[in-house]
């Protein structure tokens, strides 16, 4: 007993006990924060894999609408011109059914009708040869408005003055 109280009165008894202590104190917040950092570590390599996987998928979606795009974008450059050629195609063959439904049902139109015609290949030959102006660029300038709104023509059609 003797010893057990020199040692509980030596200071050095108590420097041990209390480094003991700190040192236990220590390494149980030191496994606690190895702990937190794996925890964390994880949540944040789990993050990580996701994120990739949103930028992965987002890239496809991103690549995929591109060259869906293109592919109407290209379309509708093809589509326009296909139209726009299709269109005059379909007129055409309308203006040619119905002069052939003019010549066969109404009498006297054929002559009348071959005559416009070939003045209107004589027009639009001056003009391609340059003799006159092309009547359609200057179609405007050549309108003239009257005093109650409507639109009179500045200068008559050669048709309406031949046949009057």
């Amino acid at each position: 007993m003797e010893t057990l109280k020199t040692l509980v009165t030596n200071p050095f008894f108590w420097g041990c006990v209390l480094i003991a202590v700190l040192y236990f104190l220590s390494l149980s917040s030191h496994f606690t924060t190895k702990r937190e950092h794996k925890r964390l570590k994880a949540h944040l390599s789990d993050k990580l894999e996701i994120e990739a996987e949103n930028m992965a998928e987002m890239k496809k979606k991103i690549d995929g609408l591109r060259e869906e795009n293109e592919n109407l974008r290209l379309k509708i450059n093809s589509g326009r011109a296909q139209d726009s050629i299709q269109s005059l195609e379909r007129e055409l063959e309308i203006y040619v059914r119905a002069e052939k439904s003019m010549v066969l049902h109404a009498p006297g139109f054929a002559q009348a009708w071959e005559k416009a015609k070939d003045a209107a290949l004589g027009e639009i030959e001056a003009e391609e040869a340059g003799k006159s102006f092309p009547r359609r660029m200057f179609k405007k300038f050549f309108k003239a408005g009257s005093t109650d709104g409507a639109v009179v023509d500045a200068l008559p059609a050669e048709s309406s003055v031949k046949e009057t």
